[in-house]
C-alpha cells in the first residue's frame, strides 16, 4: 500500500491517460451506427456489433497502461513516444464522427490510414522505450489493421455514401 501512496502523481497520470483514451472512445457513443449502418452491404467477416465496445474497452485500457509505462520510463524517447500516442488518440477520436456522423466511408478510410500509421509508429517507439509497452500496443495494431480493411471493404461495397445515401452493391 505504501508503494501506491508513494506513487500518487504517477497514478493520477494513469487516470489522465485513461480519460484521454476513453474520451476518444466516447465519440463512438456520440456518433452511433444506427439504421444507416445496418443498411450497408457488409462483408461476411464483419464482427457482430456487440464485439466493438468490448474490444475497444480492452484496447483503451491496454494503450493507457502502455503510455503510462512509457511516461514513467525515464527514457529520452518517452516524450516523443507520448506525443505520438497523443496524435494517434486524436486520430482515433476523429474516425467515428467522419464515418458515422458524416457517413463518409471514403474520408473515414483516409482517417483510418492516418490512424494506422500513427498507431504503428507509436507501437514501434514504445518497443524502443520498453518492450512491455510495445507488446501492450500490439493488439491495437492488429485491430486497427482489421478495422481499416473493414472500412475499405465497406467503402468499396457502398461507395463514399455521403449524406445518408448508399450506393448499390
Amino acid at each position: 500500500m505504501d508503494w501506491i501512496l508513494a506513487r500518487g502523481p504517477a497514478w493520477l497520470t494513469l487516470f489522465g491517460f485513461f480519460a484521454a483514451a476513453f474520451s476518444a472512445g466516447a465519440t463512438g457513443g456520440l456518433f452511433k451506427p444506427g439504421a444507416w449502418y445496418r443498411t450497408l452491404s457488409k462483408p461476411a467477416w464483419t464482427p457482430p456489433n456487440w464485439l466493438f465496445p468490448i474490444a475497444w474497452s480492452i484496447l483503451y485500457v491496454a494503450m493507457s497502461v502502455a503510455v503510462w509505462w512509457v511516461s514513467l520510463s525515464g527514457s529520452p524517447w518517452a516524450l516523443p513516444a507520448v506525443a505520438l500516442w497523443s496524435w494517434q488518440i486524436v486520430m482515433n477520436a476523429l474516425w467515428s464522427p467522419v464515418f458515422f456522423g458524416l457517413r463518409r466511408l471514403d474520408a473515414a478510410f483516409g482517417v483510418m490510414i492516418g490512424l494506422w500509421i500513427s498507431v504503428v509508429a507509436t507501437t514501434a517507439i514504445f518497443f524502443v522505450v520498453d518492450p512491455f509497452a510495445g507488446w501492450l500496443m500490439a493488439p491495437y495494431v492488429v485491430w486497427v489493421s482489421y478495422a481499416g480493411a473493414l472500412n475499405l471493404s465497406l467503402w468499396q461495397r457502398n461507395g463514399g455514401a455521403p449524406r445518408g445515401t448508399v450506393a448499390p452493391a
